[in-house]
């Protein structure tokens, strides 16, 4: 399937869930166009500007309406919630993991007072950066997501956990426990044990390999959102 295929498939199965969403007056996009061209930036991973370059080099006459480079980027940060309509249904089992970014390279941090990332452990290796959970279903489709800063622990995740609690057995590593108590749908498994939860390696594997996600551009937020982030 050659690129601009892909992109007409991908705009059909969004406009498919959000085709209901009305159009802003104001608004230069669709709701479907902005979450297309929101998954493509995913899936193509690399920087913003050269994702720009690419689309409106190449594809500029399939959104004629595409805006400006940051005010695009606005759009898909307003916006996120509507990619909550394509989360998976739960299932009796799921498993979670969590997937390290590095934002930073360690000898920068603490050169900005603005700095995203910051010093946590992934995959037994220092980073700066931030952390990605994802609870998937058997057929590796994310059912619930959450972020945070690298230096919070993997337990901190519980309560995405606790949201399924009626629904779904969670199958995860011994990294989510906590002295505090797990929820009842918590399973914990040791290494070698249950291997199911090696589906969410392979979709890990996905965000590294296709999104190249592992190592992003570094960034900078403001302070409050650091903490929100930090605390949510």
């Amino acid at each position: 399937m050659i690129t601009e295929e892909f992109i007409t498939a991908l705009f059909s199965e969004v406009d498919e869930q959000l085709g209901a969403l009305p159009k802003h007056p104001a608004a230069h996009l669709w709701p479907s166009e902005v979450v297309t061209l929101g998954l493509l930036h995913a899936l193509k991973g690399g920087g913003n500007r050269a994702f720009y370059r690419w689309l409106t080099r190449d594809y500029r006459a399939r959104f004629p309406g595409l805006p400006e480079r940051t005010r695009l980027l606005r759009l898909f940060a307003t916006h996120q919630a509507w990619t909550q309509a394509f989360l998976a249904t739960p299932t009796v089992l799921g498993v979670i993991d969590t997937y390290g970014i590095e934002l930073l390279h360690p000898m920068r941090e603490g050169r900005s007072p603005q700095q995203i990332g910051r010093k946590g452990l992934s995959n037994h290796r220092w980073i700066v950066g931030g952390k990605l959970c994802l609870l998937l279903n058997p057929w590796g489709l994310i059912v619930g997501w959450a972020c945070a800063t690298a230096k919070v622990a993997d337990n901190t995740f519980q309560w995405l956990v606790r949201q399924f609690e009626e629904q779904m057995i969670v199958l995860s590593d011994t990294a989510f426990h906590a002295a505090g108590g797990d929820p009842s749908n918590l399973k914990r498994c040791q290494r070698g044990e249950w291997e199911d939860r090696m589906l969410v390696e392979t979709v890990l594997s996905m965000l590294t390999l296709v999104c190249h996600l592992k190592k992003v551009r570094h960034r900078v937020v403001s302070l409050d959102s650091v903490y929100e982030r930090a605390t949510t």
